[in-house]
């Protein structure tokens, strides 16, 4: 055996070795995370692995996007080439020839044009990071060694195929167009120069091939590993809620140490592309707060990282399964702002938005992570913003936010004829009015306009009034899942009382915490977001409008109806029907719709980092002319209205519920 040959079988062994080592290690630090069944459907899981992670349907959504597909379809591609160059280094007359020329001849073919066409991705990856590269992207050395060693692959492939051609080794050249151009500049050379060329370029390929395969467990191309498997373990729809608590004496609530994410979780950490997405769509990090959902996941990995040497001592590698290591994770997960830490700050800037879950290519599912951090806070630690003291006090003695007292929850129906539920009550649906239709004077115009429209419809419907208490969205997204709890349990058992199966809502955050949090509780029931009961109503006929004109208008989306709910369509339509226009759209809209700054308990919390996130949001509707916003919830009702007013155009522009739209066209 010729000496180049043992020399390339020892390497060989000795990376693959490595390799797998490292694999395992990851993969048995992975099994530290707690239980979580994502093993279910596994046919509709193999069936978005195959539209995401190898479609890469998200990562195309971006025009640069594309590149990324070639490069990763590239490798697809030149995998089983790359898998016969390894095995001919050790056993030269290994080809995949057997299979025949009509199968081997465009095998050949696809991987030299593709190479090409992979050298020319990393050429635009290289030359966009160094002269127009966008602010989510950053330039880091770890980028530019990974797309050198890529850029090495394909140049060397190119250099000892040429090299074969050239000496006449190559049976196949007729399938290697490329190559074969290529192969001309070695014409003048003798046959040992050639020879010198074509093992160098050889060794090269050989060399970085073995080197990238044992890179990547310790770069940002980690996620070629896990990238995959993570889009084939995705929430199969928005992760609209986290996990129940169980509260028992001695239970831990929420998340301080790494180990007691799930390890879905730490899959995510694995997983992050670095591609900036989540950072570039996320309104904290838009209006320079402490979050930035992509470091958020970074500092996850390195924590891991960080604690592995202390876990590894705990765990049991025979099992995969931890002995004691949720008590070795020494580095703190929440602390000061570190590399390895996440700060208070970052956690409480997050409005739970979802923007940064809708963009990630790979499904990161980054806001229920802050809302465990946060549970860790609010419940062990009652470590929160200040004005959240008065808002968890209000929330759980007097059930809503304003601390108003509870009798006064139906004072905004008293002068119109609504029926409140008593014992024996039947109607076919009930309006869970919410703290904001209830307490909120502007707010209250939403109701009455909704009770207007109900009552032209004939609908049966009712209301509970002073047995109505917060639905708790705000407390359980802040991290208070205890007081949440209360609510949602004394909810219930109003909800059963009156035997309720159908309720209509006016506000996304009651719409959403109503449809999707109450499962976990036993409560499934039919939730209906005003805007598509209003839609429903038109179309049969029920509801006569007049189409009243009210100028330009535009529409927002909210984050709860529209990322959380997949409700886009249903306002738009009412819109179009009560005005006859159709609304003009802002720059981002639909999935890309920007926060007004309110969800995730952020309405009850000053913003003293950074700009106002509902001041952005009001700029970009105030540029496009429109002489209404049209919103489809009050919590936006209550961001854009302060906007307008800050702006100084309270007297040009009117904020307007979809109802009030309605209810304005029926006069």
């Amino acid at each position: 055996m010729p000496v180049s040959r043992i020399v390339f079988t020892i390497l060989f062994l000795a990376s693959i070795a490595f390799f797998f080592r490292n694999v395992y290690r990851l993969f048995a630090l992975l099994c530290l995370g707690k239980w979580e069944n994502r093993f279910d459907h596994l046919s509709t899981r193999l069936k978005n692995m195959l539209v995401y992670a190898f479609g890469q349907v998200r990562v195309v959504r971006k025009v640069f996007g594309v590149n990324h597909f070639f490069i990763f379809w590239g490798f697809m591609i030149m995998l089983a080439m790359n898998f016969q160059f390894l095995v001919q280094g050790m056993f030269p007359s290994f080809s995949f020839a057997f299979m025949g020329e009509p199968i081997y001849g465009p095998l050949l073919l696809l991987t030299d044009v593709m190479s090409l066409v992979v050298l020319v991705a990393i050429a635009l990856a290289v030359a966009r990071r160094l002269f127009f590269r966008p602010p989510y992207i950053d330039l880091t050395a770890d980028a530019m060694v990974i797309l050198s060693l890529i850029a090495a692959l394909m140049v060397a492939y190119f250099g000892y195929h040429a090299g074969e051609i050239a000496l006449e080794k190559e049976l196949y050249r007729a399938w290697l167009p490329l190559s074969a151009v290529l192969a001309k500049g070695f014409a003048g050379m003798g046959e040992a120069q050639i020879d010198f060329w074509t093992e160098l370029f050889w060794w090269i390929h050989g060399l970085v091939l073995l080197a990238f395969l044992n890179y990547l467990p310790f770069s940002k191309h980690l996620h070629v590993l896990t990238a995959i498997p993570n889009c084939f373990f995705r929430s199969f729809e928005m992760p609209t809620t986290v996990p129940m608590l169980d509260f028992k004496l001695g239970e831990d609530f929420g998340v301080s140490k790494i180990t007691q994410f799930t390890w879905k979780d730490l899959l995510d950490f694995y997983s992050c592309t670095e591609c900036g997405r989540c950072q570039e769509a996320c309104p904290a990090h838009n209006t320079q707060k402490p979050l930035n959902p992509k470091e958020l996941i970074h500092t996850g990995k390195y924590n891991l990282f960080a604690n592995a040497a202390s876990l590894r001592q705990g765990l049991s590698y025979d099992t995969l399964a931890p002995a004691t290591a949720d008590a070795q994770a020494p580095v703190a997960l929440i602390d000061e702002d570190t590399q390895t830490s996440v700060s208070r700050e970052t956690l409480w800037a997050c409005t739970t938005c979802g923007a940064c879950m809708a963009q990630c290519p790979v499904f990161i599912e980054h806001v229920p992570k802050i809302t465990e951090m946060r549970r860790h806070l609010v419940m062990e630690k009652s470590d929160f913003p200040e004005e959240l003291l008065a808002f968890f006090e209000n929330s759980e003695q007097r059930f809503n936010p304003w601390g108003i007292a509870p009798t006064d929850r139906e004072k905004w129906a008293q002068d119109l004829d609504i029926k409140k539920l008593k014992d024996g009550d039947k109607v076919e649906y009930l309006y869970f009015v919410g703290c904001s239709g209830s307490f909120d004077s502007r707010s209250q115009y939403i109701a009455k306009a909704l009770a207007k429209i109900l009552d032209q419809a004939g609908v049966s419907w009712g209301i509970l009034g002073t047995e109505e208490k917060c639905c708790g969205d705000s407390l359980r997204r802040l991290g208070n899942e205890y007081v949440f709890a209360k609510l949602v349990h004394d909810n219930i058992d109003t909800f059963k009382k009156y035997g309720v199966k159908k309720i209509i809502t006016h506000c996304p955050h009651c719409f959403s915490t109503l449809k999707n949090d109450y499962k976990q509780f036993g409560c499934d029931l039919e939730v209906i977001h005003h805007s598509e009961f209003i839609q429903h109503l038109v179309e049969e006929g029920k509801v006569k409008l007049n189409k009243k004109q009210n100028g330009p208008i535009v529409f927002h989306d909210s984050c709860y109806l529209g990322r959380y709910n997949d409700v886009y369509q249903p306002p738009r339509q009412v819109i179009q029907e009560a005005t006859g226009q159709t609304p003009e759209e802002m720059p981002r809209n639909h999935a890309n719709s920007f926060c007004c700054g309110a969800g995730g308990g952020r309405m009850w919390m000053e913003e003293t980092i950074g700009g106002r996130i509902y001041l952005d949001r009001t700029r970009e509707a105030l540029k496009t002319g429109a002489e209404t916003i049209a919103v489809a919830c009050p919590y936006c009702m209550t961001m854009f209205e302060d906007g307008v007013k800050e702006e100084g155009q309270e007297q040009k522009v009117k904020v307007k519920d979809i109802a009030e739209l309605t209810a304005a066209a029926m006069e």
